[in-house]
């Protein structure tokens, strides 16, 4: 079995996708993705991972421009070899990237399912190469694509951020914080609620022009059963299908909202949340250095490579906007005024 090391690494990335771009043709499924200002073919094989690219993607209007390509490969897809080994005793993801950033590539590999991922960031082609159809790690379903989506908008100046939103008229707030903060359950509160959104998990923000700007790339909402129970959400999803592997449902925006997810919410404010137990929800000023640690460690530990890059990105935009603690009441309808209100008037 073919054993890759550090020195390696980038003749293979570029023969995978080499040998994927010519024989194209043998993959089973052609999926044509818009998102914002992107479009991407993405080539596959039939199964899971496929149906939540066309489950759970924010599609747009087609972008201008030639597509990005992207290829979901395994060794059952026309002459491709199975996934190599990391051939080393340790394995540094900093090393990794920093060797392929030099030969202007991008990756990833997820060592318990031999699962690697390479883009070719010039050439705008990637690669993501399984054992089988949907031998990637559970989370990807979730998000299909995130990684070369990070990759390519990185490259734009742009950046995948690990956050909710919520807005109205136009005009929003990005929710920061780490898992069990009570981040989605606020978006979901929010939706019920008649206020927009572009996204929970990940969105992407453009800090161009002086402003910040949210748009959408997934339609995905979580939530524990006790949250589910919390806000209603049976009522609306009588039948809301197995938890997925963090032990939560997994829905869509338009699930529970018609008019599904907004096309852009120009960012007024970082807020990040916590669960009080309260009655009533409160927004306090928060120091920008608290809503960095609040906002940026997750989204760089969840995307691979482009770290000071994340970390500059991350540290204007908390710079550009103004940074409140919001401490959560226990009804959802009461969370959502309070935001409302904040929204209209601009002050807690």
């Amino acid at each position: 079995m073919q054993r890759i090391t550090l020195d390696g690494v980038a003749d293979y990335a570029r023969e995978l996708i080499a040998a994927c771009a010519s024989t194209a043709d043998a993959f089973p499924v052609r999926q044509c993705v818009d998102l914002a200002g992107l479009s991407i073919d993405v080539f596959s094989d039939h199964g899971a991972l496929a149906q939540a690219m066309a489950y759970g993607m924010a599609t747009t209007a087609p972008a201008s421009g030639s597509p990005a390509s992207i290829f979901l490969a395994h060794p059952a897809i026309g002459a491709m070899q199975p996934s190599a080994r990391w051939g080393e005793e340790l394995f540094s993801q900093q090393a990794f990237s920093a060797r392929l950033e030099a030969n202007g590539l991008r990756g990833s590999y997820f060592h318990d399912l031999r699962y690697w991922q390479f883009y070719d960031v010039e050439k705008r082609s990637g690669v993501q190469l399984m054992l089988s159809a949907d031998g990637c790690p559970p989370w990807e379903f979730g998000a299909p694509l995130r990684c070369f989506l990070h990759w390519e908008y990185a490259a734009r100046g742009q950046r995948l951020t690990h956050a909710g939103t919520l807005g109205i008229g136009g005009k929003g707030v990005l929710l920061a914080g780490g898992g069990g903060a009570g981040k989605s359950g606020t978006v979901v509160a929010g939706l019920l609620a008649g206020l927009d959104s572009v996204g929970d998990d990940y969105v992407l923000m453009d800090l161009s022009d002086g402003r910040a700007t949210a748009r959408p790339l997934f339609t995905t909402l979580k939530q524990d059963p006790a949250g589910f129970e919390r806000l209603g959400l049976a009522a609306r999803l009588p039948e809301p299908g197995e938890l997925n592997w963090q032990g939560k449902y997994q829905f869509r925006v338009q699930d529970i909202a018609p008019r599904g997810v907004a096309n852009r919410l120009e960012i007024a404010a970082l807020l990040v949340p916590r669960i009080s137990g309260g009655n009533k929800s409160i927004i306090e000023p928060l120091s920008r250095k608290d809503a960095l640690m609040a906002l940026a460690p997750s989204g760089i530990a969840q995307m691979p490579g482009e770290r000071e890059s994340g970390f500059r990105f991350f540290g204007e935009l908390t710079r550009q906007l103004p940074c409140f603690r919001l401490s959560l009441g226990t009804r959802g309808d009461e969370i959502a005024e309070t935001i409302a209100a904040f929204l209209e008037s601009g002050r807690p």
